[in-house]
């Protein structure tokens, strides 16, 4: 039955998207977090002819010297574009980030979990089938802190990628609606 109810409530919400004669929606990913094996996922919604939100979902599992990180990372977005066509054209995000870590090395354990935020400069493109591409680029800073749990080892934070400051580059493969 809750099957049913879903399948029917999703059949519903694509309806109405896909009978819209305006996109107003964008699903998109990172092929290039596949590299680091991390699932990247943004939905980008359009508010009005300038401006849109987007959120971002990302899940980590990759070893960095000799830690491995396995975790979550949640990241909202607003963006502006520069030009009266949301979606599409250059933008600039003022963004915020939290990252939520397991830690492992051979001999301890630990979280470590950060919040921040950036702003990053970009350049998204919708082709007539829907198509989208968007290239980004900003500074981002962390901040974040480490708990062990176990008394053999201690970690030291993870560095500019996940802490302090540093640059969030970015592309992203999507579709529209």
């Amino acid at each position: 039955m809750k099957k049913a109810l879903v399948l029917i409530l999703l059949s519903l919400i694509l309806g109405n998207a896909m009978s819209q004669t305006e996109q107003t929606n964008i699903i998109k990913g990172s092929p290039l977090s596949l590299l680091l094996l991390t699932g990247s996922v943004f939905y980008e919604h359009k508010i009005d002819d300038k401006h849109s939100w987007q959120l971002g979902l990302a899940s980590v599992n990759f070893n960095l010297f000799g830690s491995g990180y396995n975790g979550i990372m949640i990241t909202p977005e607003y963006r502006i574009y520069v030009h009266k066509d949301a979606l599409a054209g250059l933008y600039i995000g003022p963004f915020l980030r939290y990252q939520n870590f397991k830690l492992e090395t051979g001999y301890a354990t630990g979280k470590y979990s950060s919040f921040g935020g950036g702003v990053l400069l970009g350049r998204q493109w919708i082709y007539k089938k829907g198509f989208v591409i968007d290239i980004y680029i900003g500074p981002i800073y962390n901040a974040g802190s480490i708990s062990n749990n176990s008394e053999s080892g201690t970690f030291h934070k993870p560095g500019p990628a996940f802490d302090g400051l540093g640059i969030r580059p970015g592309f992203a493969l999507g579709y529209s609606f």
